[in-house]
C-alpha cells in the first residue's frame, strides 16, 4: 500500500513525465509538444518577392510598348511624305523623323553598282569647317569587323553634349555603322547626331543591311550615307541613307532622317541646345 501511495503522489506531481507499465513499474513518458507550422510564412515571403519582380517586369514591358507605339505612330504616314534628292537640305522637321526620298529609289549609276573591284569603302574629306562629308561603300561580309568596338574619343562639329531626361542628347554617329566596316574613331566617318537619329532610326537600316550581308559571302550592297548641313551650320540638319543590294532588291532604300530630339530645341549653328 505504501508503494502504491507513493506512486500515486508521483503521478500527481509529474503526470506528463511518467507512466506505469504492465508490471506496475514507473517509466518515463515522451514529452508532449505542439509543433507550429511556419511554412505558409516562408511561402508568403517568396510570393511577395516574386510579385515585386513581376511588377518591375510589367513596368519595363509597358514602357517598351509605349516606346514601340510612339515609333509606330511617328512612322505610320512615312510613306506619304517624300522629297527629291535635291531639296533635302531645305526640309524642315514636321513631326516625322524619317521620310522617303526619290520614291525610295537610291541614286546609283550602273558603274556605282559594279562589283569588279570587290568590297571597298571610301570616306569624304572634312570640309573647310571641319565638317564630315559623304561616305560610300560596296559592302560585303568581308568588311565586317570581328573585334569589339573601342570607345570613341573624336568630337565632331557641333558637339555640345549634355544629359537630358532620357539620357545623353547626342551620340557620335557613324555614317557607316561600325558593324558594317569596322571604321571607328575615324573623323571622316563621325557626325554629331541625336540619340533618336542614331538609334532607332539609323540603326534600324544598318541592322537590315547587316542581316542581308551575313546571309552569304556573295551578297553585296552599294551604300551611301550623306550628312546634310545648311549653310555654315556645324550641326547636321539630318542624314540621307541610300542602299541597293546587287542583283536584287532585297535591300533597297533612300531615306532622309532629321537630326532632332523630342523635347529639345537644337541650335544648328553650333550644336548648343535648350530643353523644351
Amino acid at each position: 500500500m505504501k508503494k502504491l501511495a507513493r506512486l500515486m503522489v508521483l503521478l500527481a506531481v509529474v503526470p506528463s513525465m511518467a507512466l506505469v507499465n504492465d508490471s506496475g513499474s514507473v517509466v518515463a513518458s515522451e514529452k508532449s509538444e505542439t509543433v507550429k507550422n511556419y511554412s505558409y510564412q516562408t511561402k508568403t515571403k517568396k510570393i511577395v518577392t516574386k510579385n515585386k519582380k513581376l511588377k518591375k517586369s510589367i513596368t519595363k514591358l509597358q514602357q517598351q510598348i509605349a516606346d514601340d507605339q510612339k515609333y509606330i505612330d511617328e512612322h505610320t504616314n512615312k510613306q506619304n511624305q517624300t522629297a527629291s534628292n535635291t531639296d533635302v537640305a531645305n526640309l524642315d522637321y514636321n513631326g516625322t523623323q524619317e521620310i522617303i526620298v526619290n520614291n525610295n529609289d537610291p541614286k546609283f549609276s550602273q558603274d556605282d553598282l559594279s562589283t569588279t573591284k570587290g568590297a571597298w569603302q571610301q570616306y569624304g574629306e572634312l570640309d573647310n569647317l571641319n565638317r564630315v562629308s559623304a561616305a560610300n561603300a560596296l559592302l560585303n561580309v568581308s568588311l565586317m569587323p570581328t573585334a569589339k568596338r573601342a570607345p570613341l574619343n573624336w568630337n565632331p562639329t557641333g558637339w555640345h553634349n549634355k544629359k537630358i531626361s532620357s539620357g545623353w542628347l547626342y551620340n557620335r554617329s557613324h555614317l557607316i555603322g561600325y558593324q558594317l566596316t569596322g571604321q571607328n574613331n575615324n573623323p571622316k566617318n563621325l557626325m554629331t547626331g541625336t540619340r533618336s537619329l542614331n538609334s532607332p532610326e539609323m540603326l534600324a537600316h544598318e541592322m537590315d543591311v547587316a542581316y542581308y550581308l551575313k546571309q552569304s559571302s556573295s551578297n553585296y550592297i552599294r551604300y551611301r550615307v550623306t550628312p546634310v548641313f545648311r549653310g555654315d551650320e556645324l550641326l547636321p540638319r539630318g542624314v540621307q541613307m541610300e542602299a541597293q543590294s546587287i542583283g536584287n532588291n532585297s535591300v533597297h532604300f533612300n531615306v532622309y532622317i532629321f537630326n532632332v530630339e523630342s523635347g529639345v530645341t537644337l541650335n544648328y549653328t553650333d550644336g548648343t541646345s535648350q530643353i523644351g
